[in-house]
């Protein structure tokens, strides 16, 4: 989604062009994206499959 086309209950114009606090806020935090576009939940996730990858590595060398 992306703030072109919102129009700002505050001050009625369009949120991209951030006239008012609100307008900016919002623009600001739909523009925010993470990491590399990813959302934080996805990092997470990947970041705790990383992690059960490396402890079955690190379990099938000990073998």
């Amino acid at each position: 989604m992306s703030c072109q086309h919102l129009v700002c209950a505050q001050c009625a114009h369009p949120v991209i062009e951030g006239r008012c606090p609100l307008c900016r806020a919002n623009r600001e935090r739909m523009h925010n994206h993470g990491f590399a576009g990813l959302s934080p939940a996805l990092i997470v996730f990947l970041l705790v499959v990383l992690l059960f990858v490396a402890l079955v590595l690190k379990h099938l060398g000990g073998l």
